[in-house]
């Protein structure tokens, strides 16, 4: 009979042994996912009781998702400001600096003609400005949870950048049918 040795009510950094940060070591959450996959994997547990069997799957659940929520620098921030207890309305509160509102409106016009004319240099274009933009708010985003502790403005930059990973899922979206 195999026992597990892992906490299931620890936060998901603490299962994996990490710092609570933005700034996550993705090597070692990498390697130390692999290691507890490797001992809660329902596989490895086929020839055990059945509570063991159904404890190994409640196991592998709980560790994916808490890979695939560490994994993505976005979910990432909105389980730390949830664990700071900081609620980053994101359904609730909408508002956006106009300026960044404007803006998005703009790449939105670009990307919606280019589609349409089947213009993939224009799509390319607009997804490599919009991904050196996403890149350095990302890192601002690291600076205001993990060095300035300012959640308000992490959880404004969340949305924000909510706004911006949805565009660009739109782009790739748009510049698959134009190569298709």
């Amino acid at each position: 009979m195999t026992t597990f040795t892992l906490d299931f009510s620890a936060d998901h950094f603490a299962l994996f042994g990490l710092d609570r940060a933005q700034g996550v070591d993705t090597v070692a959450l990498e390697t130390r996912f692999r290691d507890i996959q490797a001992q809660v994997h329902p596989d490895k547990h086929t020839q055990g009781s059945d509570a063991n069997q159904r404890l190994a799957m409640q196991w592998a659940t709980r560790v994916n998702e808490a890979y695939q929520t560490l994994k993505s620098p976005l979910a990432r921030a909105r389980y730390l400001l949830q664990l700071q207890g900081h609620d980053a309305q994101i359904e609730s509160n909408t508002a956006m600096p106009m300026d960044f509102l404007v803006a998005q409106m703009e790449l939105r016009e670009a990307v919606g003609e280019a589609k349409v004319g089947a213009d993939d240099t224009v799509l390319d274009g607009v997804r490599r400005k919009l991904v050196i933009e996403i890149k350095e708010e990302y890192q601002r985003l690291r600076d205001l949870i993990d060095a300035q502790h300012d959640y308000v403005a992490a959880a404004g930059l969340v949305r924000q950048l909510m706004f911006q990973e949805k565009l660009l899922t739109e782009i790739d979206d748009a510049l698959e049918a134009v190569l298709a």
